[in-house]
């Protein structure tokens, strides 16, 4: 392992792994901590707050810097009120954009269907909050006790390797996706080049290393695709103007055969 590599990991490692992106790296923590690296300064981490900046000054044997300010009351740690997530179930209306943009896949349900919020995984990042269209998630403050250093270990650790599993799963998605993604596109070379080094997170495979799927299909499921594709566009944009139970019956079906296709 070259000493950049392990610096980084270093670095990552004082980081609380709530990939919120409010140090201006929305991909994550990891980035973050490259940047640093490179000469970035190390006081941006809002979440992490005074404690995190002072911990990697020592490091990295650099001045220490007053933390980034957090809009959230400081606890009896230093760091920033913890917050959690909650969906005021009765007003989602199934979208999934929740789902799409938690780094931590802390968020289940499935379209149309109402979505619930883990709230033991949920790190407050935020990001689950601009893509709701009606608006329904509120942070509340987490008022279960203050964690030790070794709890927190833990916690970094386990959030570290759902959002490496995360970034995996979006991988394998990216090359049909339908709709545009909701956070910044991942980097996902340094992610895999962290994971191929460091053993004790989730190996990443890019999608670049692999076959295409688009070359492994033959002409005739391109077309049937395609024709899937058009005729879903088509119910939705219908669906979108008047609920129609058969139509939607019908958009279940053609998605569900979509999927399955795309899984061959």
């Amino acid at each position: 392992m070259n000493a950049a590599i392990t610096l980084i990991r270093e670095i990552d490692a004082l980081l609380p792994q709530t990939q919120c992106g409010l140090c201006g790296h929305r991909d994550g923590c990891l980035p973050y901590a490259k940047s640093i690296v490179d000469g970035e300064d190390a006081n941006k981490c809002v979440p992490g707050g005074q404690p995190v900046a002072d911990a990697l000054a020592t490091l990295l044997q650099r001045p220490h810097l007053q933390a980034e300010a957090s809009v959230w009351p400081i606890q009896v740690d230093g760091r920033p009120q913890r917050m959690k997530a909650i969906i005021r179930e009765d007003e989602c209306i199934g979208c999934t954009k929740c789902i799409n943009a938690c780094p931590v896949d802390a968020i289940i349900g499935s379209g149309k269907l109402m979505h619930s919020i883990l709230t033991d995984l949920c790190t407050g990042c935020e990001l689950c909050i601009p893509p709701c269209p009606v608006d329904c998630i509120d942070l509340v403050e987490d008022l279960q006790p203050l964690l030790t250093p070794v709890q927190r270990q833990q916690e970094q650790s386990d959030l570290r390797q759902r959002y490496y599993a995360h970034i995996q799963r979006e991988e394998l998605r990216r090359e049909h996706r339908k709709g545009p993604v909701v956070r910044a596109e991942i980097d996902t070379e340094l992610f895999a080049q962290f994971s191929s080094a460091i053993k004790e997170v989730a190996a990443i495979e890019r999608l670049e290393d692999k076959t295409k799927i688009t070359t492994a299909m033959d002409a005739k499921t391109t077309i049937e695709l395609a024709k899937l594709r058009t005729q879903i566009k088509k119910l939705e944009k219908q669906l979108s103007v008047r609920s129609d139970p058969a139509k939607q019956q019908q958009l279940d079906q053609l998605q569900q055969r979509l999927g399955e296709i795309q899984e061959l």
